[in-house]
Order: C-alpha cells, then sequence, then structure tokens
C-alpha cells in the first residue's frame, strides 16, 4: 500500500500542498501529524528505534483523507514526523529539559504540552519514552521552527486565504488519528479505551459554524460510525488560531480511532482500512456539495 511505503528512495520536500485539478470547493484539509520522512541524523540523534517513534505519527492519515483532491479541495501534509517537530503547536512552545542553551524570553515554557514534553519541538513519545540520547542546542530546535513549522504555516494560511477570496468562505478539516488508549493517571487502571471510532472537535462550537459541524457527526454516524464531540479532543492549535467565523473561517479537527484502520502493535494497515478510506471519500464529496449551503457566490467564483 503506497500509504505505508518508505519515502527514503525518492526526495521530497518537508511539506506539501496536493493541488486538485481544477479547485472548485471552499474545503481546504490539513495533515500536519502524518509525516514519516525520519533523517538518517534524526534516527542517530534518537534514543529510540524508528518503531517507537512512529508511534506518535498519525499513520496514513494524508492517505485516508487523499479523495480531497478528487472534491476539488486542496491537501496539505507534513512530510517531517511529528516527532522531528509539532506544526501543532505555538511556534515557540519550548521545553527547558530538552535543550542545552537558556531558552529565549519569548519562548513558551510553561504550557501544558511542554509540561507533558509534547511542546513544538518534542522531548517524548507516547508512554513517556525520551526521544533524545543528549540534550539538544537551541539552535537545532529555532533551525527546526524555520525550516519546517514556519513553512507548513505559511501554506497553510495562503490556502485558507485563496478559498476566502475564491468562494467568500473557507472550511479548514484539520484530519489526525488518536490512539485506542488513552491515560488515566491512576496506577491501577493507566489506561482506559477511547470507546469512539472519531472525535469531531469544534472548540466546542466557537471554531465551526454549528451546521457543517452537525453535517459531519451525522454523515458518520449515518456511515456505522461511533462519533464523540470535543471529548478527549476539542481541537489544536491549527483549529484554534485558524478559525475566525466573522471572516468567513471556519475549522473542524477530525480524529480517526487508530483500531479503526491499524494494527496499532505493528503499524500495518487492517483489511478495512479500504473501507474506512472509501466512507471518508463519501463524507468529503458530500461536505463538497453541500457547502457553503447558499451556492451563488460560490459557484460563480468556480465558473
Amino acid at each position: 500500500m503506497q500509504a505505508f511505503a518508505a519515502d527514503a528512495a525518492r526526495a521530497i520536500p518537508l511539506c506539501e500542498t496536493i493541488e486538485p485539478e481544477r479547485l472548485t470547493s471552499p474545503l481546504v484539509f490539513s495533515s500536519p501529524h502524518s509525516g514519516r520522512r525520519y533523517s538518517t541524523e534524526f534516527l542517530a540523534a534518537s534514543a529510540l528505534d524508528l518503531h517507537s517513534l512512529r508511534s506518535s505519527e498519525d499513520v496514513a492519515v494524508d492517505d485516508l483523507f487523499s479523495a480531497a483532491t478528487l472534491h476539488g479541495a486542496p491537501l496539505l501534509r507534513a512530510n517531517f514526523p511529528r516527532a522531528f517537530l509539532d506544526v501543532n503547536r505555538e511556534p515557540y512552545e519550548l521545553d527547558s529539559k530538552l535543550f542545552a542553551d537558556p531558552l529565549p524570553d519569548y519562548a513558551n515554557v510553561r504550557s501544558l504540552r511542554v509540561a507533558s514534553g509534547l511542546g513544538t519541538v518534542a522531548r517524548v513519545v507516547s508512554e513517556g519514552r525520551p526521544i533524545y540520547r543528549e540534550r539538544m542546542p537551541l539552535a537545532e530546535g529555532l533551525a527546526r521552527i524555520e525550516s519546517c513549522y514556519k513553512p507548513y504555516h505559511a501554506m497553510l494560511d495562503g490556502l485558507l486565504e485563496r478559498a476566502v477570496e475564491r468562494f467568500g468562505i473557507v472550511y479548514l478539516v484539520d484530519c489526525h488519528s488518536m490512539p485506542s488508549r488513552m491515560p488515566t493517571g491512576d496506577s491501577r487502571r493507566p489506561y482506559e479505551p477511547v470507546n469512539a471510532d472519531f472525535v469531531i472537535g469544534d472548540r466546542h462550537g466557537s471554531s465551526c459554524e454549528p451546521d457543517f459541524s452537525h453535517r459531519v457527526h451525522s454523515q458518520l454516524v449515518t456511515m456505522g460510525y461511533r462519533v464523540a464531540r470535543n471529548k478527549p479532543y476539542a481541537g489544536g492549535y491549527i483549529t484554534a488560531s485558524y478559525a475566525a467565523r466573522s471572516r468567513k473561517r471556519h475549522a473542524l479537527q477530525i480524529e480517526i480511532n487508530r483500531a479503526l484502520y491499524l494494527d496499532e502493535a505493528t503499524l500495518q494497515p487492517l483489511p478495512r482500512y479500504e473501507k474506512v478510506k472509501a466512507d471518508l471519500s463519501r463524507l468529503i464529496a458530500d461536505l463538497a456539495a453541500h457547502f457553503p449551503a447558499a451556492g451563488a457566490h460560490w459557484r460563480a467564483a468556480a465558473e
């Protein structure tokens, strides 16, 4: 399966937009955590093997949502891995435990994400396993922000601006996967299952018009999936920072339970992978046809 093939054999950009043949939809899809380009330098600096590093990866999410381009919408994806740099964070959520040098005054060193080791440059992967053998020079972390973080966000902002100019509105769908178990903080029962196949996050209604959230929710339920809203994931930095409903910018986060399509131990696709992908293609087709509901400005701009 192409989604699980190694990328080392070809040169790929750090992030890229997969464009439709013809731009006809106000939808924009973002896959910030599905990157699988693990450089030899990064692997050498890590105390973990490749399989362990991939535990933080949203495996194949870009492939699961690849039908976006078939329905007139672009898909932006990061090709660098989340363990290397996380674009779903503030640009400078930096962890003093990770770096060998003092952090700049503008760094956010007190966020809950930094406290858990999951800042812009992560210190750990799942189950709190340290990524690095030793502390990193601050210059290395800042270089990653310049080369990976800033280009990704510049591309995403550009796609949203283009959609608003073209269609008068934009709907950002930020695409993620979630582990099938969540830590509880209770040593007697350290994990509990996530009782949902999908979690729809719209920041409790603040990041997206209700009709869009309801449409995604109802379509997935109609397909037979268990769907939760805003718990345990209400939407991360991308959803929060790019939503501006007064400026016709709507943002929604979708989390897919990895056990739905993936063997979480081996990271190999399950037999139902293709069905999940086909169902997401149906969802994208429905959204592309339905929004914006008024349609007059959209149809005129698309012609």
